[in-house]
């Protein structure tokens, strides 16, 4: 599939217009920075036209290239892989400060790394997640507006739809990514609009029980989630610290709070294989005692996956808990995307690594301590994988421990 037919490709320019008004809700005289891969330069151009009609100062498109990623693992000295551009990372965080928008294109091939040494895979994260604090403190305070969106990668496609030919595949993988982005209809704008006040309404419900822990059980799994002292359920629409409120993913099912990471016990198997960094990660199963993971495996990928939760003390905790119905539109699709940003909203997810400050009571007037004193995590990393399906169920546990019941068979109760 050409560049060209892109460009005209009346979805994706709705997809553009949906991302800077409404997911980024970007505002007159601010400057937007884009990460992307080199392939979706046409929609980093759609983005920029509608940038630039809403009034934005500047935009500064960031390319990454897969072509160049492999040749680092397949040619560089180990040196390598202990390194990272913070020196990007800081100028990010310094253009943050500076109020400048955040837009991220995700759409690489998830198993670009696939054949490569997971020592050095581990090691080159681990610097990546060092160096980019700058950029993911900021992020998980919400200083700023941000969003992410999908564009329908030729690598990405042939993974979701094997049986297809590239062009083939790049066509259904764009179908889905429009549909599931609520970007395929005739108003995009309204329909989020819309979602988001059904998104509303579950947060509303759930910060008025005021639940002190949250018990998943079912198909292997018996986990109890304590939650964080004052902590406070999100979901879609959200105001970010400059006041500008955004829709941070783009599709988004899920609402979402920040557990205690002191108090989460119990164990836990994943539903959905995790792609990270390159790497395919299936059914992970951890332990978790007094909020820390003590065991953990993975039948394929573990090597990576206990690298990664090696990361820091933080990365065997929880900072994020969020719930999904299976009757989801992207759950209902059957697709296995390898991608965090569509199959966690299939289904019910927790987060290793980083809590999200916001997902308080005031959260924005919180400083890092008080945030820990009332159980948030703290880390390098936050990495989001799949626990829910329709055979999971969740009760919500009051100061007694009693009981409300919150899903049922994968289903709001």
């Amino acid at each position: 599939m050409t560049s060209d037919c892109w460009d005209s490709s009346f979805e994706l320019d709705k997809l553009a217009e949906l991302s800077i008004k409404t997911g980024v809700a970007l505002q007159p005289d601010q400057d937007l920075i884009i990460t992307s891969p080199l392939e979706a330069a046409p929609l980093v151009r759609r983005l920029a036209y509608h940038a630039y009609k809403q009034g934005c100062g500047i935009v500064t498109p960031i390319y990454t290239d897969p072509e160049v990623t492999l040749l680092r693992y397949e040619n560089a000295n180990k040196t390598s892989f202990d390194k990272a551009t913070d020196w990007l990372f800081n100028g990010i965080g310094a253009a943050f400060d500076n109020n400048t928008a955040r837009l991220a294109i995700v759409g690489e091939d998830p198993l670009l790394l696939s054949g490569q040494d997971p020592e050095d895979i581990g090691r080159a994260n681990q610097a990546v997640s060092k160096a980019s604090s700058p950029v993911r403190e900021r992020i998980t305070r919400f200083d700023v507006n941000w969003n992410i969106i999908a564009w329908p990668g030729t690598k990405w496609a042939q993974r979701v739809f094997p049986n297809l030919i590239a062009e083939d595949a790049q066509k259904e993988l764009a179908s889905a990514i429009f549909k599931a982005s609520r970007a395929d209809g005739s108003d995009p704008m309204g329909a989020w609009q819309a979602h988001n006040a059904n998104l509303r309404k579950r947060t509303d419900w759930l910060n008025s029980r005021n639940f002190m822990a949250l018990h998943f059980y079912g198909e292997g799994t018996d986990l109890t989630v304590g939650l964080a002292d004052g902590h406070e359920w999100m979901g879609g629409a959200s105001v970010a610290r400059n006041g500008v409120i955004c829709n941070p993913n783009i599709p988004s099912e899920e609402v979402f709070t920040t557990p205690h990471a002191l108090k989460v016990n119990g164990y836990v198997r994943s539903t959905k294989p995790l792609s990270h960094q390159g790497t395919l990660i299936e059914n992970i199963s951890v332990n978790f005692k007094d909020g820390c993971i003590n065991t953990a495996n993975a039948s394929k990928g573990q090597e990576v996956f206990l690298k990664l939760i090696d990361t820091d003390e933080g990365a065997r905790r929880l900072g994020e808990v969020a719930l999904v119905p299976h009757s989801s539109p992207i759950s209902q699709s059957n697709l296995l995307f390898y991608n965090t940003l569509f199959d966690e909203n299939a289904a019910c997810h927790v987060a290793l690594g980083q809590c999200y400050s916001k997902c308080f009571k005031n959260g924005d007037t919180l400083s890092k301590n008080e945030v820990i004193q009332r159980g948030g995590n703290s880390s390098m990393i936050h990495v989001d994988w799949m626990i829910g399906s329709q055979s999971i169920n969740i009760d919500g546990l009051d100061e007694e421990g009693c009981a409300t019941p919150v899903f049922r068979n994968g289903e709001w109760a």
